[in-house]
């Protein structure tokens, strides 16, 4: 029972920040590999604001300002100086690692003795549960609203936005701002979590989660009542699922990045449908030639 209660709560962690690279892979098309960086910053802020008596909820808010900020370097980046997507990600993912230093004052920070959002008489899970429902809630409506339709248009057919008169370059800015922000926010949690942020702890976030979006997306594809938030939460939960079983098998922590990859690897070939498709023929010929 403890396993999977450890698993459904870092899964619910880690989908705070799935939600966030959503709207960048799935909406925008944008790989923005910035939020390596953005993890460690929200942990980096909500950690040293609670050393100094800040209250932990009101540095989750500023946790997520402070990567909304970082998102919108990304975005002037890349509208502003017409600097690649990638690039833009990139060098906005090493300039956050100073930043974080300098922030933190040292490479790891906790808080062991310090009050969290956490300490109050509430489940763990219950509390997180919470935080998750109320973001899907918020981006629920936001894609339903006026600027959620062009948000989308932006990454479907952004010279259809243009010709809508709506400058395309200012929605990838507050895209990247909230995709940044729910990520930054998804890491003050966790750091809250574990009681410590390190400056290393986002290398990776990227990888898990495209992870939980593609394996989300994989397996409910064809569901048409789920919601796409709810399809990214559910895959953040069936990746650190993935994860736990795997290391419980006996596979050392060591080997958690190959492990990410594998998942990452089995996702992306059961959302091919034409290379599945491809195996099945190839399986069929095999079966009429022996036959």
């Amino acid at each position: 029972m403890t396993f999977f209660m450890g698993v459904l709560e870092q899964g619910l962690i880690f989908a705070i920040g799935a939600l966030g690279v959503y709207i960048t892979y799935s909406i925008l098309d944008f790989p923005d590999l910035s939020v390596d960086g953005t993890f460690s910053l929200g942990a980096a802020i909500t950690v040293s604001l609670i050393l100094k008596d800040v209250n932990p909820a009101l540095s989750l808010v500023i946790a997520f300002i402070g990567g909304a900020l970082g998102g919108l370097v990304t975005g002037i980046l890349h509208v502003k100086f017409k600097i690649t997507n990638l690039l833009s990600g990139i060098l906005v993912m090493i300039g956050l690692y100073s930043v974080n230093l300098r922030v933190m004052g040292k490479a790891n920070l906790p808080i062991f003795n310090k009050k969290n959002i956490f300490s109050i008489n509430i489940e763990m899970v219950v509390i997180l549960a919470l935080i998750i429902l109320a973001l899907k809630i918020f981006m629920d409506i936001l894609f339903k609203t006026k600027f959620g339709f062009i948000l989308k248009a932006t990454g479907d057919n952004d010279t259809l936005v243009t010709s809508l008169g709506v400058n395309k370059g200012t929605i990838k800015i507050f895209g990247l701002m909230i995709s940044n922000g729910l990520v930054a926010l998804s890491g003050a949690v966790m750091a809250q979590y574990q009681r410590f942020s390190d400056i290393s702890m986002g290398n990776g976030f990227i990888v898990i989660a495209l992870a939980s979006i593609i394996l989300g997306q994989s397996i409910f594809k064809r569901e048409k009542l789920l919601k796409s938030t709810t399809v990214v939460i559910i895959g953040a939960i069936l990746y650190k699922l993935s994860v736990g079983i795997a290391l419980s098998l006996g596979f050392p922590p060591t080997d958690l990045k190959l492990i990410t990859s594998l998942i990452v690897v089995i996702a992306i070939v059961m959302n091919n449908n034409s290379l599945l498709n491809k195996v099945k023929v190839s399986l069929r010929k095999r079966g009429s030639l022996n036959a």
